[in-house]
């Protein structure tokens, strides 16, 4: 049934953000107000580096090797002197650059693949859905192996084999969510109205998967930046001596007896920002479902 007042295609969209109770709810939900002010705090902290760090992360200093945390050195110093802390706050551009440029490659192939194959049932449907089984088949590391072979160790290699391995994923979920808003009674009307499918897809379907989309988004972004980790640990991302949380780790094995705290810092970062990001995405799932219910 349609709205009162409502005309087929000028139907209300559920967003999810549209009241003032529900904003009132986002500042009373654990989840979103831990998870956004972890990933607030890391977002700051990649934003300030670029423009001010307490020492260079690139600055070698022998003579401060594996110094304690002081006064001087919050956080101590590596095998090569460098400031941790410096290197832990240059280390989140490369964690947020890779994490938002990945699933912006998965979401630009794998929502319109997804609404496509939720609007053309049939062949094409079928044949978007099969790709997406084969893409299934090709990992984030098994695609990095492949990219870092054919183009070398770096940062985009990470990001295209993330942003690969992440395209079926935002496919199902958008075909899957699409397909109930499409089959609803008053998409149903809309299109006896005469509307065309594309008016469909952008006026009532788009916008009533879209708090679902910016939830998926958010947990994998968490995954993409424990995946970069990964592959940097593993040399097939961010080349030494850039700073990242991966090869912070790497370089901090040969030290685990003597200065453990090397591989405290960065491990203490990946898990601070895969949970920030984990718990917005839970907290935008749970409000979805909280309004969806209401």
């Amino acid at each position: 049934m349609l709205p009162s007042g409502a005309r087929p295609g000028e139907i209300e969209v559920d967003d999810g953000f549209g009241d003032v109770e529900h904003h009132g709810r986002w500042l009373h939900n654990p989840s979103v107000v831990i998870g956004g002010g972890i990933v607030a705090l890391v977002v700051l902290s990649g934003i300030v580096s670029i423009f001010w760090t307490p020492y260079d992360p690139l600055a070698v200093n022998p003579s401060h090797a594996l110094a304690a945390p002081s006064m001087s050195h919050w956080l101590g110093t590596d095998e090569y002197g460098r400031d941790e802390f410096s290197r832990l706050m240059a280390s989140s551009q490369i964690a947020l650059f890779v994490g938002a440029l990945s699933v912006l490659i998965a979401t630009a192939v794998g929502i319109p693949a997804g609404l496509l194959a939720a609007a053309r049932e049939g062949a094409i449907s079928q044949v978007i859905l099969r790709l997406t089984d084969i893409l299934y088949g090709f990992p984030a590391l098994l695609a990095a192996v492949v990219l870092a072979a054919a183009f070398g160790a770096s940062k985009m290699t990470v990001v295209l084999a993330i942003g690969i391995a992440y395209i079926p994923v935002f496919i199902r979920v958008t075909r899957s969510n699409a397909l109930v808003v499409l089959n609803s009674e008053y998409v149903l009307a809309a299109r006896a109205y005469g509307r065309r499918t594309f008016a469909i897809l952008r006026r009532h379907v788009v916008p009533n998967i879209a708090t679902t989309i910016i939830a998926q988004m958010s947990l994998l972004f968490s995954l993409a930046i424990l995946a970069e980790a990964a592959l940097d640990f593993l040399g097939l991302g961010t080349v030494a001596p850039t700073a990242s949380w991966g090869t912070m780790l790497a370089s901090s094995q040969d030290y685990l007896g003597s200065d453990a705290l090397l591989t405290v810092w960065p491990s203490l970062a990946i898990v601070a920002c895969v949970l920030g990001f984990s718990l917005l995405g839970d907290g935008i799932s749970e409000l979805r479902e909280a309004r969806r219910r209401s």
